[in-house]
């Protein structure tokens, strides 16, 4: 299984990491976002990425999938593996890419339709052709809105409460198979019982998928990660503008309890960000 549509070779996948930047600086314009990242992101575990503002954290996520492509100006040096494949190498597709690893935005965004075919909808053009009837409950069941949309299925998506968008743009992702799920603070416009279902629902869906989360929260990180990046931001030599680094990346207890670098420990303790 390759990424590529048109490759003549098969690709020999490797097991981890899953997801892999090496050495990875991507820009908007001539301004550098994020600079010489190197991650690797382990495969059936949840990664949270947490950093203040501006830090490049939410960039760097959106180029694991490419949805930075669809941003005019943005470039990326270096490379993203994902099973050892060049996400960005000449023949692979980015379509295909963003059906393998999903997103979850931080704005519930369903589509105007039934909760129905909100699911069944991108399986479809994803080429599904099992049961759909069995295909949307297994993904509704899977992000934990079954029971609460179960007997509603043809009524608008939007007639749900934030959480139970957010819930069912979880089912979404899930009903393309992906393998890997990308979720930018996906809690962040929330109430706390929403969030804590969402939290619920992760510890799940990493028994099945791989998570990588941006996230403000840092309780959140500590509550729902195995693993935690942060990154942080830095003056331009000479200019007015910042450019975002990742300073460390350990599991998270590690990061949180006993971190290699200070100004970890003043981050995760409260003393900026």
């Amino acid at each position: 299984m390759t990424l590529s549509t048109n490759q003549t070779e098969e690709i020999e996948l490797s097991s981890e990491p899953v997801l892999s930047l090496q050495n990875a600086t991507i820009s908007y314009g001539s301004n550098e976002a994020v600079k010489n990242v190197f991650c690797d992101i382990p495969k059936g575990k949840v990664t949270a990425f947490i950093g203040p503002s501006g830090c490049g954290k939410s960039t760097v996520l959106r180029a694991l999938n490419r949805m930075n492509d669809l941003i005019e100006g943005c470039t990326l040096k270096g490379r993203v593996l994902f099973d050892g494949v060049d996400l960005y190498g000449p023949n692979v597709d980015p379509v295909e890419v963003r059906r393998r690893i999903g997103m979850v935005f931080q704005q519930p965004n369903p589509f105007p339709k039934s909760i129905y075919e909100n699911i069944a909808f991108g399986a479809r053009i994803n080429g599904y052709t099992g049961e759909m009837d069995e295909l949307v409950e297994r993904s509704l069941r899977q992000a934990a809105v079954w029971d609460e949309c179960k007997d509603k299925l043809s009524e608008s998506g939007y007639s749900l409460s934030g959480g139970q968008q957010q819930r069912l743009c979880i089912a979404r992702t899930i009903a393309i198979q992906p393998e890997v799920i990308l979720m930018d603070e996906p809690c962040s416009a929330l109430d706390p019982i929403s969030t804590l279902k969402i939290e619920e629902t992760m510890h799940e869906l990493k028994k099945s998928f791989t998570i990588v989360i941006v996230t403000h929260n840092m309780q959140q990180a500590v509550r729902v990660s195995d693993m935690t990046a942060f990154f942080n931001a830095e003056s331009v030599e000479g200019g007015t503008g910042k450019v975002g680094y990742l300073v460390e990346f350990n599991e998270t207890e590690k990061i949180f309890n006993s971190p290699q670098q200070q100004v970890t420990q003043d981050y995760v303790s409260g003393r900026f960000g």
